[in-house]
């Protein structure tokens, strides 16, 4: 954990790695609203890029910011201990979750700031009952569709395994495979996975896509083939999951879909990790079901070290950072500093849970 505490002195910030809380109280340059300094923490920055990527100092000195790098767990009370102190929280995504239960026992939250417009972790309604304004933040469509792609590439042209042979002292280890003429399979076909399906044209492959409510009109929008799910699973060489979590798709990709594939096919994950069932996946990739996976998100994140998945070869694995581009964190952590100051000024914008 970071603490980073804010003195003005004249028109230089500088920034004082403090230990203790109670000092910020003792200091005269302070503004209160109240007599209180408002407590703000940003949550799961894993490479302490936050501070970095948006000017903090315009929030003025009224406001102590701590840094947490490491995530918190998901024990509730645990969670609690951490951010009881805090009136303003300003989270990544899903990292850390937000159930009812959690927000009552978070007796001084005020504001809960999230990156994107949709947090499925939060219970919106229930921080609207508490008096809690929950804010979002603009995303930006394209660096998950990016990482989709270069899972798809390594997967086919062995870059990362050729890349640890080279470290190893060796030369050539593995024999690639084109991807000229493969058969990408686009299992979602709106923002995200229609950038993979145009990559797939790209590359001359035949795309094909299937969905629940996928219709002719978008396959012709995009310049793909709409096929049935059966002919979907049996006949793709790499399947790219592009779908929102809900219970419609959770469990989606399971023991039945891994035994319709091909032997030499690829799944790739970028979207949310329940959509596939985790354990029929290693499952597939233990046997040889499956020939590889390129996986970005879990049941369970961080993913545990011992897990499964960590073991196996034909695994390429990323720890959901499909998202995690300097671009999108200028973007939202700057945006989430626009939400502060609205909100210290009455008047909060890009609020998600608003009557």
């Amino acid at each position: 954990m970071k603490h980073i505490f804010h003195i003005d002195v004249g028109s230089l910030v500088i920034k004082m790695p403090m230990r203790n809380h109670d000092h910020i109280l003792d200091d005269p340059g302070c503004r209160y609203r109240g007599n209180t300094v408002l407590k703000l923490a940003i949550l799961d920055d894993y490479q302490n890029a936050a501070l970095k990527a948006a000017d903090w100092t315009v929030l003025g000195n009224d406001i102590d910011i701590t840094v947490f790098d490491e995530h918190l767990g998901w024990d509730e009370s645990d969670i609690a201990k951490a951010l009881a102190p805090f009136d303003i929280l300003v989270c990544m995504r899903e990292r850390t979750r937000f159930p009812a239960s959690q927000i009552d026992i978070l007796p001084n939250l005020k504001l809960l700031v999230t990156t994107g417009m949709r947090n499925l972790a939060i219970d919106m309604e229930h921080a609207r009952s508490k008096g809690i304004v929950v804010s979002g933040t603009d995303m930006l469509p394209y660096p998950a569709a990016e990482h989709a792609v270069a899972m798809i590439t390594d997967l086919y042209k062995k870059i990362s395994a050729e890349s640890q042979v080279m470290r190893n002292g060796g030369w050539q280890g593995y024999v690639s495979e084109s991807l000229n003429g493969r058969t990408l399979g686009i299992l979602g076909l709106g923002k995200l996975g229609a950038r993979v399906a145009k990559f797939g044209l790209a590359m001359e492959m035949d795309v094909i896509a299937w969905s629940q409510n996928l219709t002719d009109e978008r396959c012709a929008e995009v310049g793909v083939r709409q096929v049935d799910k059966e002919t979907f699973f049996e006949t793709s060489d790499v399947i790219s999951i592009h779908l929102i979590l809900s219970e419609r798709s959770e469990g989606l990709v399971g023991v039945t879909e891994f035994k319709q594939m091909k032997p030499t096919s690829y799944l790739v994950n970028t979207s949310r990790g329940p959509i596939v069932d985790e354990a029929a996946l290693v499952g597939a990739l233990s046997s040889g079901e499956i020939a590889g996976a390129g996986i970005d998100v879990y049941d369970v994140e961080p993913l545990p070290v011992d897990h499964p998945l960590r073991s196996l070869d034909n695994a390429v694995l990323t720890g959901h950072t499909g998202y995690v581009v300097k671009e999108l964190y200028e973007l939202v952590y700057a945006q989430a500093v626009e939400n502060i100051q609205t909100w210290k000024d009455d008047a909060p914008s890009r609020v998600l849970n608003a009557q």
